[in-house]
């Protein structure tokens, strides 16, 4: 099975695109620039209310103070479906139309 090359879907897929996909808008007050703040989209997240999640979209990086889970858009989206990067990037590549990074040597 080829591998996948993650730092390239990194640059290719945005913090803003994966946002959209969750469907995540920031609190009225929760914009200051490119730091987002808002309720975690995550559903392992007991939070739904409240403002515990921050993104800060420029630097495609995450961190919700209530389930702390932190990572980059790629780790955002594996959360959020429950499962490992693999499948998960190969989602989001789906979702997005996006063509998939192969790697086919190591």
């Amino acid at each position: 099975m080829p591998g996948i090359d993650y730092n390239r879907l990194r640059r290719e897929i945005s913090m803003r695109q994966v946002l959209e996909l969750l469907s995540f808008s920031p609190s009225p007050s929760g914009c200051r620039g490119d730091q987002w703040y808002g309720s975690c989209p995550l559903p392992a997240c007991a939070s739904r209310c409240g403002v515990t999640f921050s993104v800060h979209v420029s630097l495609n990086r995450y961190t919700c103070h209530r389930c702390k889970s932190h990572g980059n858009q790629l780790e955002l989206w594996s959360a959020f479906l429950q499962t490992p990067l693999y499948p998960a990037s190969l989602e989001l590549c789906l979702a997005l139309k996006h063509p998939i990074p192969w790697i086919h040597r190591w």
